[in-house]
């Protein structure tokens, strides 16, 4: 046996390797699931072969991550090992903050913060307001 790395990993073993997804079967459904781009194309097998240099792009949540393939990597490590195996290009600063997610004022649904819950007369109130009930002419449902 020898001890060589690897030319080229599997994408959700490599996904999985990095940290950037909690389970390889995780990993592996989300490439398959589609939106993954392994260098501008378009990739739908969680066994696309990666080499170093390759850009993956994907959505995770409300993010687009950006990462280069720094290294392949031959086992799944402590998060220090992992972090050496990309390079991000897309930093978490250019990223929408988990605020900006949220209702803003103004808009239907928003509530102060720190205005607690609503009484059940306002959620009541809410709801016949979403349902188009102050709407109807006659007033019978």
């Amino acid at each position: 046996m020898t001890n060589e790395l690897p030319e080229k990993i599997r994408l959700d073993k490599w996904l999985w390797y990095a940290r950037l997804f909690k389970s390889r079967t995780l990993a592996g459904s989300e490439v398959t699931g589609g939106g993954f781009r392994v260098n501008r194309i378009l990739v739908k097998k969680a066994s696309h072969a990666l080499q170093i240099g390759d850009v993956i792009t994907f959505s995770k949540g409300p993010y687009v991550r950006v990462v280069e393939v720094a290294a392949l990597g031959v086992r799944r490590g402590p998060a220090s090992e992992a972090q050496e195996l990309y390079r991000d290009l897309n930093p978490p600063e250019s990223q929408p903050s988990p605020r900006s997610a949220k209702a803003k004022p103004g808009t239907f649904g928003y509530r102060e913060p720190g205005a607690g819950r609503p009484t059940k007369k306002q959620r009541r109130e809410v709801e016949q307001l979403r349902d188009g009930a102050y709407f109807d002419s006659d007033g019978t449902d």
